[in-house]
């Protein structure tokens, strides 16, 4: 039986958030202007009284410790705005950050890098793709780390990295194990402090889209020394860990541009061109919306999940475009100004089709998985959301 009734404690969680969201978030983005961080210092103490602090952490973290579909919930209330995820201490890249440390870190790393993160203090990033590669595609990254003595000596450059301008700390993929190795196999994750001297922040990269706090960044790393402790996990898991991170925050993504394509609604039903335009964003937003409490459902009951976050990540990202794009015509040369935040929308939805990989190499995959299913299975259902 398929049973699509939201636990009343996760009903709760959700509307307390879209009230939050509502209530003090939405009146403060209107004013906040070039005064974001004092308005979200704010903010962040008003989510901390109001117990919605930490969502995605465990109780020991400080957090409510809600699961994938819990956060999936949560983030569709917080894709109104672009300072919500931040007023709850739940934004990329810090929310995969802090997940992957509870995954994989230490005891010491935990106290040292997560502890700031759950507490609000810090800021980091994850410093994966790079420019001259198909960043899409893990196995081309030449970012290295060789092995000095008991640490390790990382070289290379990365590209818009989101967060690394004032990041405390950056999660970095680099590759370790040589050619010999499985291609997924030839990478590793380091912690990197921002104020080694090997990692340097070359420039914030110009984007058309919202501005977030430590940008979107060009990174060089050289001759970048790290201790032993700085690794992540074990040498060559740096792919696998890649993927406990990026899986559930692909799912948050998208939750979160669903949010902001729920964002628009006056009473203009009436005109049957415009009521045409809404009917097609509400059927997309439906099946958008399934497409990710299936894919949450999945990860919380232990299923494999690849294929269907894959769908939602294309899906979702295109379906905002083209929602957020009826939007602004319906508005009209109001949409097109600076006067609703449907500009800034359009220009944020473009990149949704680009960033936590691209559509093309989703499709690439998933057109894979179906094939393979076709020839392990002779059907091809067990790659098409596998339902009876």
């Amino acid at each position: 039986m398929i049973d699509f009734t939201i636990p009343p404690e996760l009903e709760d969680v959700r509307a307390r958030v879209a009230a939050f969201v509502e209530d003090q978030v939405l009146p403060v983005e209107t004013r906040a202007g070039s005064n974001v961080e004092s308005e979200l210092a704010s903010l962040r103490a008003a989510a901390r009284r109001a117990g919605l602090w930490n969502p995605h952490l465990p109780p020991e973290w400080d957090g409510l410790g809600l699961g994938v579909l819990g956060m999936a919930l949560v983030s569709q209330e917080l894709g109104a705005s672009a300072l919500a995820p931040f007023a709850l201490n739940c934004m990329a890249p810090d929310e995969g950050n802090m997940h992957l440390l509870l995954h994989a870190g230490s005891e010491d790393q935990r106290e040292r890098f997560l502890r700031p993160l759950a507490e609000g203090r810090v800021r980091s990033c994850f410093a994966m793709t790079e420019r001259d590669v198909a960043s899409s595609d893990p196995i081309q990254l030449r970012t290295t780390a060789a092995r000095d003595g008991n640490g390790w000596i990382l070289d290379g450059e990365k590209w818009f990295i989101t967060g690394a301008e004032g990041a405390a700390f950056a999660i970095v993929v680099a590759k370790t194990e040589g050619d010999e190795a499985p291609p997924r196999e030839r990478y590793t994750l380091f912690v990197v402090e921002g104020s080694n001297p090997g990692w340097r922040v070359v420039r914030e990269i110009p984007v058309m889209g919202t501005q977030v706090p430590g940008g979107h960044c060009e990174v060089r790393l050289e001759r970048c020394r790290v201790g032993a402790e700085a690794l992540l996990g074990a040498p060559g898991q740096g792919f696998l860990l890649s993927q406990v991170r990026l899986g559930p925050a692909r799912l948050a993504h998208a939750m979160r541009w669903i949010g902001t394509a729920q964002r628009f609604g006056k009473p203009l039903v009436r005109h049957e061109a415009v009521a045409w335009m809404l009917a097609d964003s509400a059927m997309e937003l439906y099946a958008a919306r399934l497409m990710v409490l299936n894919g949450a459902w999945r990860i919380d009951s232990g299923k494999e999940f690849r294929q269907e976050i894959a769908f939602a990540k294309v899906f979702v990202s295109e379906a905002l475009g083209r929602i957020v794009d009826r939007a602004l015509q319906v508005c009209g040369s109001l949409g097109y100004s600076g006067d609703l935040p449907l500009e800034r929308f359009y220009r944020d939805a473009r990149a949704a089709r680009i960033y936590d990989g691209p559509s093309e190499v989703h499709r690439m995959v998933i057109a894979r998985n179906l094939a393979r299913a076709f020839i392990e299975r002779g059907s091809t259902r067990g790659a098409a959301g596998d339902l009876a």
